[in-house]
Parts: C-alpha cells; sequence; structure tokens
C-alpha cells in the first residue's frame, strides 16, 4: 500500500497544542490548515484531552488516515500513553491513552494510524525531512525554552544510544557544571542568570529586548548562555560526528544574541555544514511528526 499523500500532525507543547495537514509531496504544511491552541494553566485531565481532540477534529478531513503525534517525554510512544507525571502544565495527562482517544475522536481503523515521536525528535525529523538538515547524512538537533531538548539522527532515523549519545539522546541529563544541563540551558537558567545580576525576573523574550535595546547585562546573559551551550555540545558533536547541527524553540529566536559565542565556544560545531537556527522553527516538529506516521517502522 503506497503512503498516504496527506497526513495528519499534533504536537503538544507544554503550554500549547498545535495541528496541521502535511503534505507528503510538497513536504508542506496545507495552506491554512496549522493551528495553535493554547492550553489553560492547570487545566484538568479533561480539558487537556478536548484540547488534543479539538484540535486533531479541526484538522482533520477525509484523507487524513494517518496521524504523527510529537509528546514531550517521558511517554510510551509504542502504546500511546502518557507518562508525564513532574512535566508542569500536563501532569494531569499522565496515564491517558493518547492512541485510543485520538482513534476514538477521529474515526480511525486500528493503532496503527496514530504513531508517537518524542517532541525533539519530531523536530529534527522535520528539518532533515524539509528544512536546514535536508541532505545532511547525521544530525544533531537542539531545542531550547523551558527545557532543554534534544535529538540525533542518522540517515534520516533517530538514534537513541551508542557512540557519541547520551543514554536515551537526552542532553538535559548530562552533568554540566555541576548539575544536570538543563538547569543551565533553558528558560529557567536564562531567567536565574540574568535576575542575579539585575535583581529582576523577566522572560527570555525580554531579556533578548533589552539586549538589543543596549543593555549590556542582558548581552552579556545571552553571550554567557551560548558559551555554556558550546561547551556543553563540543564533545557530542566530535563524537557523533554530524553535518550539522540544527536549533529551535522560543530561545532560538534570540541566536544573534548567543550563537557567536557558542560558535566560538565549540571547534567541532564551526566546522559542520551547517550550525544555526532551523528552517521551520515553528512547523518542523509538525512535519517531523507527519514524516514519523508514514516512515517504515524502525
Amino acid at each position: 500500500m503506497s503512503a498516504p499523500a496527506v497526513i495528519g500532525a499534533v504536537e503538544l507543547g507544554g503550554t500549547h497544542v498545535s495541528a496541521a495537514r502535511v503534505s507528503a509531496d510538497t513536504r508542506a504544511i496545507e495552506p491554512g490548515t496549522l493551528r495553535r491552541d493554547d492550553l489553560p494553566p492547570g487545566a484538568s485531565r479533561e480539558r487537556l484531552v478536548g484540547a488534543i481532540r479539538g484540535a486533531a477534529l479541526a484538522v482533520a478531513d477525509r484523507r487524513t488516515r494517518a496521524w504523527g503525534v510529537a509528546v514531550p517525554g517521558p511517554f510510551d510512544y509504542d502504546r500511546g500513553v502518557a507518562r508525564l507525571r513532574g512535566v508542569h502544565k500536563l501532569d494531569a495527562l499522565d496515564g491517558v491513552d493518547l492512541r485510543a482517544e485520538l482513534i476514538a475522536a477521529l474515526g480511525l481503523a486500528g493503532p496503527g494510524d496514530v504513531r508517537f515521536v518524542n517532541d525533539a525528535g519530531a523536530f529534527l525529523v522535520g528539518e532533515w525531512w524539509a528544512g536546514a538538515a535536508a541532505a545532511h547524512h547525521g544530525a544533531i538537533g537542539i531545542t531550547l525554552g523551558s527545557g532543554l531538548g534534544s535529538a540525533f539522527l542518522r540517515d534520516g532515523a533517530l538514534v537513541t544510544q551508542g557512540h557519541g549519545v547520551p543514554p536515551d539522546s537526552r542532553l538535559d541529563l548530562v552533568p554540566f557544571r555541576g548539575r544536570p544541563a538543563e538547569e543551565t540551558l533553558s528558560r529557567r537558567g536564562l531567567v536565574r542568570a540574568y535576575a542575579a545580576v539585575v535583581g529582576e525576573r523577566v522572560e527570555p523574550v525580554e531579556i533578548a529586548r533589552r539586549a538589543r535595546s543596549g543593555d549590556a547585562r542582558a548581552r552579556e546573559a545571552f553571550a554567557r548562555f551560548g558559551t555554556a551551550l558550546g561547551e556543553l555540545l563540543s564533545p557530542w558533536v566530535d563524537a557523533f560526528g554530524p553535518d550539522s547541527c540544527v536549533f529551535g524553540g522560543s530561545i532560538s529566536r534570540a541566536w544573534d544574541l548567543f550563537g557567536p559565542e557558542l560558535l566560538a565556544a565549540s571547534p567541532p560545531a564551526r566546522r559542520l555544514a551547517y550550525a544555526g537556527v532551523a528552517t521551520h522553527l515553528d512547523e518542523a516538529p509538525l512535519l517531523g511528526a507527519a514524516r514519523h506516521a508514514i516512515a517504515a517502522p524502525s
């Protein structure tokens, strides 16, 4: 049987759920189908499940018989069951069988019609399929936002173990400067570093605005962030040997403020064919989820 020409895609984030129809032929989101809904803080299980089902239903049509869903871990990706305890706003989903919920809502034939993938992995697959890592033999993907996400890819397939790859491909848990790397290289790490200097906690988008407006302390906070990220990545880039390293997540929008320092601190990254921001910063996880839905099982 040939692969579907149109795939349904859903991305579940810590604060939002996105959905779209993706064309396999053009490797792009069908115009007018992308939607993003905010998830209310402290939402109940029923409201969260309803929001996910509603987003999928809003973009579904008779052609969408295969679905890919990008979800943060911990998650049972084979069974489609959330194991999200301790993931802040998504705690209420812990134990929910999202595959069963989506099959029922969308009237699908069976379990094989809905496939799940880690959100950082989906981001990297999306960029390999249709973005900055296209045609590259190996790639590393880094997402910078509320947490630190990472994925490793070889010839289009995600790699979760082996030489040059941390356990489960999770750089967030790698010890760095005496604590898990995510404590430094994430929203909270950047906010905490800036607050330690100015005595005020503000979001990264505001720190970036101040930096671009000439605030030397804000610029220094981002510069230190970039240096730290470069130091973390160097041994993994060197060992894994990718052609590209692609950055996504909301903090990556400030690449101009930390990218040069990252590259200065990481000679292996400077030697790559590409090291920079994703081509599809917002859409890559949806594109990757769609690609995962139609790829041959590994």
